[in-house]
């Protein structure tokens, strides 16, 4: 199989709102093009993952390569690149959009654009692209094809007269797709005869084959047997399999300029391969590396402990392997007086934190246990200096601080008019800022500043339940503000609870405080001892709550006879509880921590 000539060759990805129907839209592409014979189709064939299928989200973009003969009897090869369409998951997209030439964007023709569908677009238009505008889900009664493409005209400033009407659920309009991808995108320019650049745009880890590296080469050829260096990390490594992903495995014997396929090296370690590297000829080097991408800044931080404090070796290596597959995630060690070894990760939002959390549940069997989700504050001392702190535990001494800075956040969200009021209150409760408030057809767009601690508790739920699930939201990090904020510590039993300390602002201490403490009491077993419950902001305590403790009769012998005899059996029993309490260690179930941990409004 030779190297197809570069003006046959289409590389694309699929960009659209969660739910819009990009995987089933790739699904009818495969299926169209004969790449999987009939019996071999599955709904949503690219998301290989359990939890993809099961929360029906697509979390790693895949590539497929098609092969198809288009009207004017050419034959032509398209790499296709699913996408995720979660906000969490945007640095997936911004990495698969560098390797393409265009887009299709999907919106589905009953909700219009949504604020997914904006940042999507936007990334795609940011990268160079030429976008072909595909209008889903026009069998559904709801769908208004001409409303919609006049809304992306009016909202993104797309030429929408064009457009692709289709629907992938029945298959209607996929031929069409096809010969716009072909007739409508540029096809990728390269060099064969210049030295190999090749852009390194994923990698993972398969237990029989080593690292498996996706590239996308930009000029030379990739043959077997050839020898490569890794431009970032220097490290130089001899191809041993060269192919692409029809989604199986195929071998090919080279890959030229514009083609998308893997390579396997004997890599032993995926920290080699990192995401966004030039790979070069080892002999004769291009002379600058591609530019790259911008590493992931994690947004969220949460602390993972071991259940079982023997499975910390086992967490160690179920986390360096997941690293692997997801360069998004970091982690850094830690330890906790609570909760033992564990690990402090960051993540790029709340999603990704609960996928990386059941992945590690799943595909390694361990038991978790997680703190809260804080995020990075800046913390300028009395001397001067600036630390930067991920974990609310070990903030410095209140006296030491001089300003606290927390992030703050741009956000988008698009909701139905008739939830505009009581989404621009959640907004205002938790300390957002207005910025923009305009109507985009017979939908609202509010921008609001906010700051990200109020955000990555719950607010992308509580967004969901005001809206009945209409709203869409979508936000970047702006930058770092000054705020009043406190360190709220958790006593139980006049012991602190590490874990489940937070920063918060101080107008918020004492409802998050009580919050807290009256959902410890429900979760928190009797003890033969009454548990007190208590938030404290420094020495001061505001709010409290008491376990009651277990009470044995001790009086129930005592047949009438003298109140004394009773009364000396009672003093014993308050003496005995007063000793079991000083000396006494209160269990938290694990299930406490958790459910203490997703706070409710």
């Amino acid at each position: 199989m030779t190297a197809h000539k570069i003006e046959n060759i289409r590389n694309f990805s699929i960009v659209a709102h969660i739910d819009h129907g990009k995987s089933t839209l790739a699904d009818r592409l495969i299926q169209e093009t004969g790449t999987l014979a009939a019996r071999e189709m599955v709904e949503q064939v690219l998301d290989s993952m359990d939890i993809e299928r099961e929360r029906g989200i697509t979390i790693k973009a895949q590539t497929v390569r098609l092969n198809y003969t288009a009207r004017d009897g050419k034959d032509y090869v398209l790499n296709l690149m699913d996408t995720p369409g979660h906000v969490d998951f945007a640095y997936e997209v911004s990495r698969s959009l560098k390797a393409c030439e265009g887009s299709l964007l999907v919106v589905d023709a009953s909700q219009g654009v949504e604020a997914q569908t904006l940042a999507n677009v936007y990334q795609a238009i940011d990268a160079g692209h030429e976008i072909v505008p595909v209008l889903n889900k026009i069998d559904l009664p709801a769908a208004e094809p001409d409303r919609i493409k006049e809304q992306i005209e009016e909202v993104i400033g797309l030429d929408a007269s064009e457009a692709v009407l289709i629907s992938a659920k029945t298959g209607i309009g996929i031929p069409d797709v096809l010969e716009a991808i072909v007739n409508r995108l540029p096809p990728p320019s390269g060099d064969e005869k210049a030295p190999l650049k090749a852009l390194l745009v994923d990698s993972w880890y398969d237990a029989y084959l080593g690292v498996v590296v996706l590239v996308r080469i930009f000029d030379g050829t990739l043959k077997k047997g050839q020898k490569i260096k890794m431009m970032a990390t220097d490290a130089h490594y001899e191809v041993d399999k060269i192919g692409v992903f029809r989604p199986k495995m195929q071998d090919v014997a080279a890959l030229g300029p514009g083609e998308v396929g893997f390579i396997t090296a004997q890599i032993k370690q995926v920290a080699d391969t990192r995401v966004g590297d030039t790979i070069t000829d080892d002999k004769k080097p291009t002379a600058e590396a591609l530019p790259g991408f911008k590493p992931a800044q994690p947004v969220v931080f949460c602390g993972l402990f071991p259940v079982d404090a023997a499975d910390f070796e086992d967490l160690r290596a179920a986390i360096g392997k997941l690293r692997l597959n997801d360069a998004s995630f970091s982690y850094e060690m830690e330890t906790s007086a609570a909760l033992g070894f564990g690990f402090r990760c960051g993540f790029l939002g709340l999603l990704h934190l609960e996928i990386i959390q059941e992945r590690l549940q799943r595909e390694f069997d361990l038991d978790l246990i997680a703190t809260a989700p804080s995020v990075i504050y800046k913390i300028t001392l009395t001397n001067g200096d600036e630390i930067e702190l991920h974990n609310p535990a070990d903030m410095p001494d209140v006296v030491k601080i001089d300003e606290i800075k927390e992030p703050w956040i741009r956000a988008t969200i698009l909701t139905p008019d008739d939830y505009l009021g009581s989404v621009l209150k959640l907004c205002q409760d938790r300390r957002g800022v207005q910025v923009d408030l305009n109507y985009v057809g017979k939908r609202a767009m509010a921008v609001y500043d906010l700051p990200l601690n109020e955000v990555v508790f719950d607010f992308y739920d509580r967004l969901k339940s005001i809206s009945k699930g209409y709203a869409s939201f979508d936000y970047q990090l702006t930058d770092y503000r000054a705020g009043d904020l406190v360190k709220m510590s958790i006593l139980v039993n006049s012991e602190p609870v590490d874990a489940l300390s937070m920063l918060v602002h101080r107008t918020r201490a004492e409802g998050r405080g009580r919050q807290m403490c009256e959902k410890l009491k429900e979760l928190i077993p009797p003890h033969m001892f009454q548990v007190p419950i208590q938030a404290a902001l420094g020495g001061k305590i505001i709010a409290r709550e008491t376990v009651r403790a277990f009470r044995k009769d001790v009086t129930a012998k005592c047949y009438g006879g003298d109140v004394t005899r009773k009364r000396k059996l009672l003093e014993k029993q308050k003496e005995g509880k007063k000793k079991m309490r000083q000396f006494g260690r209160v269990e938290i179930p694990q299930e406490a921590f958790i459910a203490a941990l997703k706070m409710e409004e």
